[in-house]
């Protein structure tokens, strides 16, 4: 098949940074693949069919980009950024999909090659770009889908290539799907035509998670977690509706509706002998929405209650006006505000010292490594410090072991959160579960000392 010509932006010369000696050394291939190419040159086994790949490039520090250079000189850039493309992957057809999204189509010899060539395309981005004699790093998030029969269904295809990119951004990796195997996935569009029925419906429903307070040894307060018991797919978690219910504007109805069921249940508790604080995800969509904020001050009522609302920090950055403007009005009518997934996204200082937080959540991809990195630890304990000297209490999630939980505690954090203490679970399992003050069992379990030496945590 003869290969359709490139488009004109691509015939730009190579980039200045992959030049000479400082050219791309591309990723090794695996030496599994290696080895069935070895058999195929051989005739020893079939050759497998080929897949058709499109690889859907995004540049994830555009709008960084185009602060420095303005907004005439990063539409350019774009094409120098397509011509990298080319160069590093010469068998592809490569497309402009907007400023700051690339298509790169081709074909491989099966999965493990598609990503192999994702891997090679980061290579080649690792040399930053000569722009008009500045240097600037261009970051790329990648998200592909491979297909053997899909020449007739470009949309299938390309649709597959999308939901691997969403994914891609969410996990923070890139992602290639084999749609040519069955998307595993649930096409998130049908769910979200389906979610005004559900929630009718009494499907979706809500699992607490508790914080612990370390020192207190008591349970300070629970986050509240969206599920869908669906008639016929079974459970459907948050991932794979959430994101399409904000391009839908269908999470503002599903916000509210879950604002209300946590008011019931947090009075519930109270009467019970357990009142605590829960606290709800808001999306960055309703962060900048005034007519939400209205209806939510409505059903919050002036009196404030026991509520809380965590926030991403890529939430503020969205409208940092709108968003401190609003959280500071929830905050007036008592509302406690934490800043979650702390250190996962681009964590700013003068965002951080204008928001009326009270809490902020270490993400889990710094607990999880805790006791065995030499790096996150120094992360952990410096974020820890910060948030102490701007009076808020530090929450760690994804606590799973008793020995990160020791160090911990070491560090200064108040509280912690995951699955050592407890996953998500009902209202009523988590009523029992304070009744019964299960938690203590976790932190009087064998662990590590809280009086060992702080070089664990100072070694570098």
């Amino acid at each position: 098949m003869t290969r359709p010509p490139l488009p004109p932006a691509l015939f730009l010369g190579p980039p200045k940074a992959l030049s000479g000696a400082s050219g791309v050394e591309p990723r090794k291939t695996p030496a599994r693949a290696a080895a069935a190419i070895r058999r195929g040159a051989s005739n020893q086994i079939a050759m497998p069919e080929t897949l058709r790949v499109q690889l859907l490039a995004e540049v994830e520090n555009f709008r960084t980009l185009r602060r420095h250079l303005g907004v005439a000189r990063a539409e350019t850039a774009a094409g120098e950024i397509m011509a990298r493309c080319a160069v590093t992957i010469p068998d592809a057809r490569v497309r402009a999909m907007s400023n700051r999204l690339v298509l790169l189509e081709f074909e491989a010899g099966g999965l493990e090659d598609a990503e192999v060539s994702a891997c090679r395309l980061q290579d080649g981005f690792a040399h930053p770009f000569d722009f008009d004699g500045e240097l600037h790093q261009v970051h790329l998030r990648i998200g592909g889908a491979a297909g053997r029969n899909c020449d007739k269904d470009e949309v299938r295809l390309y649709e597959g290539a999308e939901r691997a990119l969403a994914e891609a951004r969410e996990q923070g990796r890139d992602v290639v799907r084999d749609v040519a195997q069955g998307d595993p996935g649930i096409d998130p569009v049908e769910l979200i035509h389906e979610l005004p029925r559900a929630i009718r419906a009494g499907e979706i429903f809500l699992q607490y998670q508790p914080k612990v307070h370390v020192r207190q040894q008591q349970v300070a307060s629970a986050e509240a977690l969206v599920r869908w018991r669906h008639p016929t797919r079974g459970l459907v978690l948050p991932g794979e509706f959430i994101q399409a219910a904000e391009q839908s504007r269908a999470i503002c109805d599903l916000t509210l509706w879950t604002l209300g069921r946590v008011l019931e249940d947090q009075r519930a508790l109270a009467r019970s002998g357990h009142d605590i604080p829960i606290f709800v995800n808001i999306s960055g969509v309703l962060l900048a929405d005034a007519a939400f904020v209205e209806k939510a001050c409505q059903i919050l009522g002036d009196e404030g209650a026991k509520l809380g609302f965590e926030i991403t920090e890529t939430a503020v950055i969205r409208d940092p006006q709108s968003a401190i403007q609003h959280l500071q009005r929830f905050a007036s009518i008592g509302v406690a505000i934490a800043i979650d997934d702390y250190g996962a996204g681009l964590s700013s200082l003068a965002y951080l010292k204008q928001l009326p937080a009270r809490e902020l959540k270490i993400d889990k991809l710094f607990v999880t490594q805790l006791t065995s990195s030499n790096r996150d630890p120094l992360i952990v304990r410096s974020t820890i410090d910060l948030a102490h000297a701007l009076d808020m209490e530090v929450t760690a999630e994804g606590v799973e072991t008793p020995a990160a939980m020791a160090l911990l505690s070491v560090m200064g954090c108040d509280m912690i959160q995951g699955y050592l203490i407890s996953r998500p679970v009902e209202i009523d399992a988590f009523r029992l579960f304070l009744e019964e003050e299960a938690h203590l069992q976790a932190l009087n379990g064998p662990r590590f000392s809280f009086l060992r030496s702080d070089r664990l945590w100072k070694s570098a």
